[in-house]
């Protein structure tokens, strides 16, 4: 595929590249006067018809079938005209020519706000809802979208919209849920990929096809949420490769604890390690229904709590402690990137009652009997406070 090539009726406009693309090349392309995306597979490639029969072939044929078979049933059950669709970036064309598979969709404008964390918190709710919907459309037709992340995700605004939404686009490595395609064959970001994903591709005999469900979408938009608003991925240890491998080696990922409670919860319970635990994006749409919940705040130490999505909060099992903007609540990351922890004050040793005209014990054994001195009472007001080790 090159400029000024004519592939399907589409003629290409511009030079084709693989920036983003995987395991494809796109360029823009134009037919009948309208403008187009157009995007050509490396593989797998589609053998001739008439191909001389062998073993190797059939199996090409086969992976070659079960691609195209994907690439229609989702496009079948996505349709661009379907109700509510608008920030749905969807397939108008999926054909082969010769050996190779291209798929056209519309052009649009590619430009994303590079910066959502400094939208305001009302601003940043219709952001993260019109995600949460596009992927509502998705799950309500059990598919999964398979390759959640920003590159994936236009942030957008038009001239006359007072508000950003986000166009939900490249559905090439969608699958209907419990039925992806073989980890040899399925695509995905690992930044972004699910914990049982993550084992899935790694062949893990403990995690078989029909556990990539649509909660593998609620773990990457829990992390993309944390992004959207923080302007970072939550922390996890530098000896695991991605959020998901710190959580499946049984960590906890650092959240931010800026946070409101009710986010922080509802991050915490997006990724967790068991798919069943964590909400349906209903519950996430749900939570979205206060600004506030969107707003970043500095607390004071051992204030932040993460609450649980449900309607009433109540504290989770495990608390952020903020230590500055942010704790760590991975052990191991405490031992590979100290943080610095505000100091708690020691506990004070319990004091007998004493009368009101008796003169307070001092603070230190006394070296003779007899009645403390006045200022003995000043120095207890000010902090009983015992030698410091090494002291004379």
């Amino acid at each position: 595929m090159k400029q000024g090539d004519v592939i399907g009726g589409y003629r290409v406009t511009t030079e084709p590249t693989n920036a983003g693309g995987g395991k494809c090349i796109w360029a823009f392309a134009e037919k009948g006067g309208h403008q187009y995306f157009i995007k050509r597979f490396l593989e797998p490639k589609r053998p001739r018809d008439d191909a001389a029969d062998s073993a190797s072939v059939r199996i090409r044929r086969q992976l070659a079938d079960e691609f195209e078979d994907r690439h229609r049933t989702i496009m079948n059950r996505l349709r661009p005209d379907a109700r509510g669709g608008g920030n749905l970036v969807l397939a108008t064309d999926f054909f082969h020519e010769g050996s190779t598979y291209y798929k056209v969709t519309e052009r649009i404008d590619t430009s994303s706000l590079e910066k959502p964390q400094t939208l305001e918190p009302r601003h940043k709710m219709v952001l993260l809802k019109t995600l949460g919907n596009s992927l509502k459309q998705l799950h309500d037709i059990d598919v999964v979208h398979g390759d959640l992340k920003p590159l994936n995700v236009l942030v957008q605004k038009r001239d006359d919209a007072t508000f950003h939404t986000a166009k939900l686009i490249d559905f090439d490595d969608s699958y209907i849920a419990g039925n992806p395609p073989e980890p040899d064959d399925i695509a995905g970001d690992s930044v972004y990929g699910a914990p049982e994903w993550r084992r899935y591709m790694q062949r893990d005999g403990s995690i078989g096809p029909e556990q990539l469900t649509c909660a593998v979408d609620v773990f990457a938009l829990g992390l993309m949420t944390h992004l959207y608003l923080t302007g970072e991925l939550p922390h996890h240890d530098r000896r695991y490769g991605s959020p998901a491998d710190a959580v499946n080696a049984g960590e906890h990922l650092d959240l931010d604890t800026r946070l409101s409670d009710e986010m922080l919860g509802l991050l915490r319970a997006m990724t967790a390690r068991a798919p069943r635990s964590r909400p349906r994006i209903a519950t996430f749409l749900k939570s979205l229904s206060d600004p506030k919940v969107c707003a970043l705040q500095h607390r004071r130490p051992g204030t932040a709590k993460a609450t649980s999505p449900a309607a009433k909060p109540t504290p989770a099992p495990e608390t952020a402690k903020p230590s500055g903007p942010r704790t760590s609540r991975i052990k191991t990351n405490l031992a590979s990137t100290p943080r610095p922890r505000a100091a708690a004050p020691s506990p004070e040793p319990p004091r007998p009652a004493v009368a009101e005209d008796t003169p307070a014990p001092p603070a230190t054994p006394p070296a003779a009997e007899g009645p403390a001195e006045r200022t003995s009472r000043v120095r207890i007001n000010l902090g009983d406070r015992s030698p410091r080790r090494g002291s004379s």
